[in-house]
């Protein structure tokens, strides 16, 4: 990985990088995707092996559900702003540094 992706990364998820630690980041970065590498060899195919049970959700019946919008009000008037129906919250979208 390179720093320019490691500035990239820091840049969407808001974190301030220095040089120093992009630098560093870039290193420890393609070292640690190196090593995962070396485990998915390792690991190699998992074809023929037995597995136990098919996979699925587990999912209750809702046995005792409440009228739609019970508690809407309720909840709506903890927050501490709202606009209408909603909650008003700070935009965290968009491109900012």
């Amino acid at each position: 990985m390179e720093r320019k992706d490691i500035e990239h990364l820091a840049k969407l998820s808001r974190i301030a990088v220095s040089d120093v630690e992009a630098d560093a980041l870039a290193k420890d970065t393609t070292s640690i995707l190196g090593y995962v590498s070396e485990i998915e060899e390792i690991a190699g195919s998992t074809e023929g092996e037995k597995r136990v049970g098919a996979l699925f959700n587990v999912m209750r019946e809702d046995s005792n559900p409440h009228e739609p919008g019970v508690y809407t009000e309720d909840l709506l008037n903890l927050a501490p702003e709202r606009v209408g129906q909603y909650v008003k919250v700070k935009k965290i979208l968009g491109d900012k540094a």
